[in-house]
C-alpha cells in the first residue's frame, strides 16, 4: 500500500517508466526489464486420474517438495526479445 502523501511522488516516477514504453525503438538505448522469482519444485505423489468423456483429467493436492529454484528473467519487450535463467541459489 502506498503511504498517503507519497501517492504524488509514486506517481510522477510510475508514469516516467510507463513513458519509456511509448517511445519508438532505439537500438543504441534499449529498454531492459529484470524480474527474479523464487519457485518450489514439487514432485507428484499419485498418478492423476485419467480424464472421462465430460470430465478432465484429476491431480491429487497432495505433493512432495524438491527443493526450490530461482528464475531471472530478462527481456526487451519492444524486440520481443527474453531470457530465463534457473539457478539453484540466488
Amino acid at each position: 500500500m502506498i503511504k498517503p502523501g507519497h501517492n504524488a511522488a509514486f506517481v510522477h516516477r510510475m508514469e516516467d517508466v510507463l513513458d519509456l514504453y511509448h517511445e519508438p525503438y532505439d537500438p543504441s538505448r534499449p529498454v531492459i526489464c529484470f524480474d527474479e522469482s523464487n519457485k518450489e519444485l514439487h514432485k507428484h505423489v499419485r498418478d492423476p486420474l485419467p480424464a472421462k468423456p465430460g470430465a478432465v483429467a484429476r491431480y491429487d493436492y497432495t505433493y512432495e517438495r524438491n527443493g526450490t529454484r530461482n528464475l531471472f528473467m530478462m527481456s526487451e519487450p519492444l524486440t520481443g526479445w527474453r531470457h530465463v535463467n534457473v539457478t539453484k541459489r540466488r
